[in-house]
């Protein structure tokens, strides 16, 4: 479903501006009927051989993250910090655009990894008179990038136990999911207002629950309701497009393998309901997408098939 990965926050700061930019954070995707008459929601376009549809885009909500990246200017130091109010371990990567500092050179890229709670300088560079131009630009990686995927049993379906649901894109059907970070998620064919389930247990670390739009539209660029789950190995669990105010859980809150956490809905750049499900770790750069199973009858393991259908046991 996203062109890039739910995730991925971009800031440019000037010495007196701080702008978000909602290009890196954008989920994009699309919308087409497949040869068997399925929709298919994506983040690229048909092939010439099916008309491409609309984009779909998701949003990570930043300030719900506070995760940000911020100048400290003192008479002998200045500095870029990085600031992780998350509830997760991050990696803050800033690129220097402009620079009137000899050590902080334009071009130059500054990596760290903030644990939960930390404020860490990432460059410093003696105080330049006058408030000296620093131009930057800041992505952010959720998850230890130490993490290692060890789910104790296969996933959840994310609906209600019995409910059967079609898979409109899962690996390695690549007609849409095409990058790193949308390589190995799952788009469920789920109505409007369908209750979605957690897939599997671990603590609410982002939600965007007050948007109640969705169309093809650049408005909609940054009106996706979403969850995000960190799991007990680090890697985190995304539950997209869901449904107006029906959000369940709250940053903070352990929930439980089959809780009830939201609504399926239509939400952000979008042109039909649907679930986008992925699970995400931290590459050292960027969060990228990683393979799963969902839990079948008796516990055994299904790999989802694009256009099959899927059951929640």
């Amino acid at each position: 479903m996203r062109r890039r990965s739910l995730i991925a926050c971009r800031v440019i700061v000037t010495a007196a501006l701080a702008v978000a930019l909602p290009a890196a954070a954008l989920a994009q995707a699309y919308k087409y009927r497949d040869a068997n008459g399925q929709w298919v929601f994506g983040d690229r376009a048909a092939s010439a051989a099916a008309p491409a549809g609309d984009a779909i885009s998701l949003t990570h909500e930043h300030e719900a993250l506070h995760v940000s990246v911020e100048r400290a200017d003192t008479d002998a130091t200045t500095q870029l910090i990085g600031v992780n109010e998350c509830l997760c371990v991050v990696t803050l990567r800033v690129s220097i655009e402009q620079s009137d500092f000899a050590e902080i050179s334009r071009g130059h890229a500054y990596q760290a990894s903030l644990e939960p709670g930390a404020r860490q300088a990432l460059v410093s560079a003696p105080h330049v008179s006058g408030q000296g131009r620093l131009r930057y630009s800041w992505t952010v990686a959720l998850g230890s990038p130490t993490a290692v995927h060890t789910p104790a049993r296969p996933y959840r379906a994310p609906f209600a136990v019995g409910e059967t649901f079609t898979v409109t894109q899962a690996y390695p059907t690549r007609i849409t999911h095409v990058t790193p970070d949308s390589a190995y998620a799952v788009d469920f064919a789920l109505p409007d207002g369908t209750p979605v389930f957690a897939a599997r247990e671990g603590t609410v670390i982002n939600v965007r629950h007050d948007s109640f739009r969705g169309a093809p539209l650049p408005a909609m660029l940054d009106q996706a309701n979403l969850i995000e789950i960190l799991h007990d190995d680090g890697t985190i669990g995304v539950y997209g497009h869901l449904h107006w105010d029906s959000i369940r859980v709250h940053i903070g809150q352990h929930v439980a393998r089959g809780e009830y956490i939201a609504n399926s809905g239509n939400t952000g750049f979008s042109t039909g309901p649907h679930l986008h499900f992925a699970v995400w770790r931290n590459a050292g750069t960027a969060d990228v997408s990683i393979p799963v199973q969902f839990a079948g009858m008796g516990g055994v393991p299904v790999t989802p098939a694009t256009s099959a259908p899927l059951t929640a046991y």
